[in-house]
């Protein structure tokens, strides 16, 4: 457990290597004693000032939503970063890599709130019930850590390695898809270089929502009608760099894509 100076430090770190572009050293060795209530409090101290200064939520994002990635990590749950306004992106603007330190995209099935979801209790049929739309996304993620060197402590803290997202301009309502057999292929630059299915989130995304819901209760915190939760990609995060053309295809829920300038 860190004191509340040292979490102020890696805050500050942390948000001077996104302001900077200068990816840091991994927290885990530069502060040995970082756990993970630690790194949600270091992840808090870099939004709150954004929020003050005007910033919105736009909902949540769930990371290490697979086993695989759990196993990895050595947890056996997934984390959450925040959407921010100010991180929302559009198919018709290019973003520009070099605002990034080492910019990836994920694909995922975003879900859009219609209704306010419960806290602690808040179960899969609680998320289909409130949920107006899913649509077609591509999560932009970022470490603001060397090489991606990460461990569960300092993705957390760096707000799950969230920078950005994008949605497609399809929706449709969760009764009307198999939510757990969505098939996506991902193509850069007119090349494919990934694909995967929406089942490769702990089985079911909405699985994922739930749980969101019912951890940030603990901080106080609800998912909120008219939030976006993206519940964690379809594939293995692919890289980006300036010049690339992301887009993305989903069987039954359209495409969404993403440019990146110099």
């Amino acid at each position: 457990m860190l004191s509340d100076d040292t979490r102020r430090e890696a805050a500050a770190a942390l948000a001077a290597a996104e302001r900077d572009r200068r990816p840091i050293p991994p927290l885990r060795d530069t502060y040995p004693d970082l756990d993970v209530v630690d790194a949600y409090e270091i992840q808090l101290l870099n939004i709150r000032p954004r929020l003050a200064a005007g910033v919105t939520i736009h909902g949540h994002k769930v990371g290490l939503s697979s086993k695989a990635m759990q196993e990895m990590m050595g947890v056996d749950e997934p984390d959450y970063g925040h959407l921010l306004s100010d991180m929302a992106l559009s198919q018709r603007t290019p973003v520009s890599a070099g605002a990034y330190c080492t910019p990836r995209v994920e694909v995922e099935v975003a879900y859009i709130l219609g209704a306010t979801l419960p806290g602690a209790d808040c179960t899969e049929a609680d998320v289909l019930a409130a949920t107006e739309a899913v649509a077609p996304a591509i999560e932009l993620i970022d470490s603001r850590i060397e090489n991606w060197n990460i461990r569960i402590g300092d993705t957390i803290a760096d707000n799950a390695s969230s920078a950005g997202y994008v949605l497609g301009d399809e929706r449709v309502k969760p009764g009307d898809i198999d939510l757990t057999s969505i098939r996506a292929v991902l193509h850069r630059n007119g090349d494919q270089v990934a694909e995967g299915r929406s089942d490769a989130v702990l089985g079911d995304p909405t699985v994922a929502v739930a749980w969101l819901a019912r951890k940030v209760a603990a901080f106080g915190v609800t998912l909120e009608a008219g939030h976006v939760i993206l519940p964690g990609s379809v594939h293995r995060a692919i890289d980006a760099a300036a010049g690339d053309t992301f887009e993305a295809s989903f069987e039954g829920l359209g495409s969404v894509r993403l440019d990146f300038t110099a």
